[in-house]
């Protein structure tokens, strides 16, 4: 019987709430009178913060369809935040009773930018065509702009951050990364590397990718050579959520957002960020937590197990995570894998409940049949959910088309649910893990 029949979003709404109970534990609000001042500056910054995840990150976030599995990109292994949150940074943890992990990662709270947004607004204006500009907190500091342009053909949202690129490989790659269609609709999207070793991403698409007929949402991103990214995205509407469509498209060519984002101007204010923060463990040095599985050795080993017979249509992966769309003749098939450790502080809430086996090593299997929840006509969702006792979660995925979002191309996923049980058993991840330190 399929799981969460009543609702087709209930299973992943449990354990969505599992993972950010989880996430909470690592945040320290004693101080509340701080976080409610702070509010709405945090509010404005979460627009970039969300942003830096739309590119290739965008994986990351498609991949919390996989019944409730998320990119590396959001939480780090031990369930600490291992990025800036949504909600403000968060101070260095205190030990608390109970705690899962106590070689958890102590974040130190980073420094923010004090440029002077009417210096951001000066290069922004200078850079774009002649129009008017309502612009936001002028008097303030920050390292972002945000405001309202208009050229006479409609008023557009415009908002540009600048900032460090943080981590290393992949997570880096991802900012300028064109993201794959098997999980975005978009209309048009480019890279190229500039003579001066900077790498820049156009992408031209939608506020909801799943949902074509509303906001049109383009952007630029800049990764220079020496690590900064300098981040614009313009809007078909005011504002990005909340405002009627305005005029037919952004305002602003892909040849006027390249030239906004490599303009000379911003060296000067990119000299203000400041130091990207360092990540340490409590009485081990220098060393860095161990994180997920990379994403190269995650898709490799996601197509060393696929059944014969099958046509890779598309590929993709990121940090923990790997997709595969295949076809047996038949119509193409979404199968994706998300590999998590350190899950044994969600188990009852994941496994707690549905068509839960547990093996004679002790692993738990929980299979799952639903219908997608991406738009789709006629979408299901198979998946086969697996956890060690040590909580290394695998959970693959399997859909009756080759994208979410798009109407299913055949009546059954490529992959049967046993299959799938198959590959998320394999003993192959487990051989992945780092070795203990």
């Amino acid at each position: 019987m399929p799981q969460n029949a009543d609702s087709p979003h209930a299973g992943f709404e449990e354990e969505l709430g599992a993972v950010l109970r989880r996430t909470g534990d690592g945040f320290d609000v004693d101080d509340r009178r701080e976080l409610v001042e702070g509010g709405l500056q945090r509010g404005r910054r979460r627009l970039f913060r969300r942003r830096l995840a739309v590119t290739g990150g965008v994986l990351a976030l498609a991949a919390v369809g996989i019944g409730g599995a998320y990119g590396g990109s959001l939480l780090s292994p031990s369930g600490a935040p291992d990025h800036v949150s949504v909600a403000g940074a968060p101070k260095t943890p205190k030990p608390t009773a109970g705690a899962s992990d106590p070689t958890a990662p102590v974040v130190k709270k980073p420094l923010q930018a004090q440029i002077a947004v009417k210096d951001l607004a000066a290069v922004l204006q200078a850079n774009t065509p002649a129009g008017t500009w309502e612009i936001d907190n002028l008097d303030g500091k920050e390292q972002y702009v945000q405001g309202v342009y208009d050229d006479g053909r409609g008023k557009a949202g415009v908002s540009l951050g600048l900032h460090r690129a943080h981590g290393t490989g992949e997570a880096v790659d991802e900012q300028v990364t064109c993201p794959s269609r098997t999980h975005v609709s978009f209309d048009d999207c480019s890279t190229e590397r500039l003579p001066n070793g900077s790498r820049l991403m156009i992408y031209q698409g939608y506020e909801y990718p799943d949902r074509r007929e509303e906001t049109k949402a383009w952007r630029a991103v800049l990764l220079t050579k020496d690590r900064f990214l300098i981040d614009v995205t313009e809007y078909n509407a005011a504002a990005e959520k909340g405002a009627a469509i305005s005029r037919e498209n952004p305002p602003f060519t892909p040849a006027q957002l390249k030239a906004l984002v490599t303009a000379d101007a911003w060296r000067q204010l990119l000299k203000q960020l400041p130091a990207e923060p360092k990540t340490k463990r409590p009485g081990a040095g220098s060393q860095q937590p161990p994180g997920e599985l990379g994403g190269p050795a995650v898709q490799s080993t996601l197509l060393s197990l696929l059944p014969t017979g099958l046509k890779v249509a598309d590929k993709g992966a990121g940090s923990g995570y790997g997709f595969v769309v295949v076809d047996d003749g038949k119509g193409e098939s979404l199968v994706q894998i998300n590999v998590q450790p350190n899950m044994g502080g969600v188990v009852g809430d994941l496994f707690g409940s549905g068509d839960v086996t547990t093996l004679p090593d002790g692993r738990l299997v929980k299979l799952t049949q639903q219908p997608g929840e991406k738009g789709g006509a006629g979408v299901v969702w198979w998946t086969a959910d697996t956890i060690t006792p040590d909580g290394f979660r695998v959970v693959v995925s399997a859909f009756n088309t080759g994208a979410q979002h798009e109407d299913a191309t055949r009546a059954e996923p490529a992959l049967s649910m046993e299959q799938l049980k198959t590959i998320a058993l394999s003993t192959d991840w487990l051989r992945l893990q780092a070795p203990p330190e």
